[in-house]
């Protein structure tokens, strides 16, 4: 049920529901486990600035979760959120 809500506000621009709507999708929380759509989802968020949201997309770059591994990528998001 958060999920619907979570979606609905992130396709909006609300970042903080767009950090928790890739949250769900990095660890299938109310829907199938998808790290492509986390990714998205945190891409948006980290954008707006949303530090939780820069931290994990750092993560899928560092490891190579729904992107291709890319540790320039994963520095400066890293760093972003820093």
């Amino acid at each position: 049920r958060a999920v619907h809500w979570y979606t609905k506000a992130a396709e909006q621009g609300q970042a903080e529901a767009q950090y928790r709507l890739g949250f769900c999708y990095t660890n299938g929380m109310g829907v199938a486990q998808d790290w492509g759509r986390a990714v998205h989802w945190y891409t948006k968020a980290a954008e707006q600035g949303q530090a939780g949201a820069q931290c994990n997309l750092g993560a899928c770059y560092a490891n190579g979760e729904g992107v291709a591994q890319d540790w320039g990528r994963a520095v400066h998001w890293y760093t972003k959120a820093a």
